[in-house]
């Protein structure tokens, strides 16, 4: 099949994400450094689906969701530089390699910057709800997660479907 090595350089639009994502992402990782001192020996450990609390756990659980995170970020990151690599359809050619590379470059862009956000936010608010801030996730969360997961996949897709 043909799979050339391209070196296309990152777009605006995923500096850009890569921005917002990892700013987002370092920033909640700095909040639990500068909060540590005034946290309780137990924080949140994971919630439900209603997004809240139904387990709760040593503070070192903090250092969990930012661990997963930056190995996302890095695996996600060398798989951005490797586009020969993802799955592409049978017509892909010399004419619109560039494009299906480019396109799913941005899904995978997209994803990681968006795990990125939601780990973000995960973090900030088990530091809240230590503190006694909030009391959970918010009914919101779930349904975030799964459309904010499901739009760069569809979008992707249809974008796909429109490479000639």
């Amino acid at each position: 099949m043909y799979r050339p090595i391209l070196k296309l350089p990152k777009t605006k639009y995923e500096k850009i994400w890569d921005c917002i994502g990892g700013g987002l992402f370092m920033l909640s990782i700095f909040y639990i450094f500068v909060m540590w001192g005034k946290l309780p020996e137990e924080i949140p450990g994971h919630f439900n689906g209603a997004g809240e609390v139904d387990r709760w756990g040593s503070k070192m659980e903090l250092f969990i969701i930012p661990f997963i995170g930056i190995f996302l970020w890095i695996l996600l990151g060398l798989l951005e530089k490797a586009p020969h690599m993802h799955n592409y359809p049978a017509r892909l050619n010399e004419r619109n390699v560039e494009a299906f590379y480019l396109n799913s470059r941005k899904i995978l862009n997209e994803v990681k910057n968006f795990c990125l956000i939601l780990f973000a936010a995960i973090s900030f608010q088990m530091v809240r709800i230590s503190l006694g801030e909030a009391e959970s996730l918010g009914w919101w969360f779930l349904p975030l997660v799964l459309i904010g997961t499901a739009i760069p996949i569809i979008k992707g897709i249809v974008a796909t479907i429109k490479i000639k």
